[in-house]
């Protein structure tokens, strides 16, 4: 074992005996298939939207003649992950109160060449009737203090199996490529709790530089590429009428 995963096995160990107490551990004992069974609906309810998305790309590849839609990318909360985060929220130890009140255990993340694209694709993907919107966040129009953007989507899709139909949550979020590097490298930073602390405040500062350049850099790619679409009226069309709520 290297030293980064001895670390990495040291904090999972101080995770678990911090959040695992006797009430946490009988729950997850007595509970073991049900949350396994709710995870992997979560994990069809993930496939089902990918594939949606990944049509809208080939037909939007086909009328509009350009993809808009980068790379999908997708993840299902660990265990860990969500243990850490039913305590944090005082969640009720039940199965149902974890459906209900965790709203990101299926995670789908959208990259889209353009801030326009996104509101594009997201809107296509919302007017499909058998998809509910629950919330939306748009820190594209209103980022966040520390200059993160993206548009998060919280939806319930239809998964079909052999007896029956459920409805799962699924958070969908939306960025352009630059946005995703950003909130990649802020990641790192939060996670990084050794950093001196003027050092930590200059590099948040710089990331809050690099926000607005990024988002800057987003929007005169957008209009050179506006200037060169034929198409440029419906993309803006799209963008000014999207109504959600």
């Amino acid at each position: 074992m290297n030293i980064r995963e001895y670390i990495s096995q040291k904090k999972k160990e101080i995770l678990i005996g911090r959040l695992t107490s006797n009430q946490f551990q009988q729950f997850f004992r007595t509970n073991a298939a049900e949350l396994q069974k709710m995870l992997t609906y979560y994990e069809c309810a993930i496939m089902e939207v990918e594939t949606r998305f990944k049509v809208l790309n080939q037909e939007f590849s086909l009328s509009r003649e350009y993809s808009p839609i980068e790379t999908i990318k997708s993840r299902l909360k660990s265990i860990d992950s969500l243990i850490e985060k039913v305590e944090r929220y005082q969640v009720p130890l039940s199965v149902k109160d974890i459906e209900d009140q965790i709203e990101d255990i299926a995670g789908i993340r959208v990259i889209c060449s353009f801030p326009e694209d996104i509101y594009t694709v997201a809107d296509c993907f919302l007017q499909q009737d058998d998809v509910a919107l629950i919330d939306c966040k748009d820190y594209i129009r209103n980022p966040k203090e520390n200059g993160y953007r993206s548009l998060h989507l919280i939806v319930t899709v239809p998964i079909f199996l052999e007896h029956e139909k459920r409805e799962v949550k699924v958070e969908v979020q939306l960025r352009t490529i630059a946005m995703d590097f950003w909130a990649s490298l802020e990641h790192k930073l939060k996670y990084k709790k050794e950093l001196p602390a003027d050092i930590s405040d200059r590099l948040v500062g710089e990331l809050l530089e690099c926000a607005t350049i990024g988002a800057d850099l987003d929007n005169r790619m957008q209009k050179i590429r506006r200037q060169l679409s034929e198409d440029s009226s419906e993309i803006d069309d799209a963008v000014d009428q999207h109504q959600w709520f």
